[in-house]
């Protein structure tokens, strides 16, 4: 992914609203499960690593990022960017 790629999609995700919350519980089987089946209808999802979460956001983003296998787009605070595209009919079209 070039860099004028990464800022396209940043610039779309900003009005992106977080569509998951990881917790206490951290990254669960579950959690990463329901953030690969919500790829079927989003290309780019932001998801949100709430406080009471020990773990480090930017780890938990490649986690999720690899077995989702998905490209992080930017981690910001305790926020992250992953995206997919679909490979059929892709909706976000890059910039070249």
């Amino acid at each position: 992914m070039t860099s004028k790629q990464r800022a396209y999609l940043k610039s779309l995700a900003s009005n992106l609203n977080p569509i998951f919350q990881i917790g206490k519980s951290s990254l669960t089987p579950e959690v990463t499960e329901a953030i690969s089946e919500a790829f079927h209808n989003n290309e780019l999802i932001k998801i949100a690593v709430l406080k009471n979460c020990l773990d480090d956001p930017r780890q938990i983003a490649e986690i999720v990022a690899e077995r989702t296998h998905s490209q992080l787009v930017q981690v910001i605070g305790k926020k992250f960017v992953l995206y997919k595209p679909d490979k059929d009919h892709p909706k976000i079209e890059l910039p070249k």
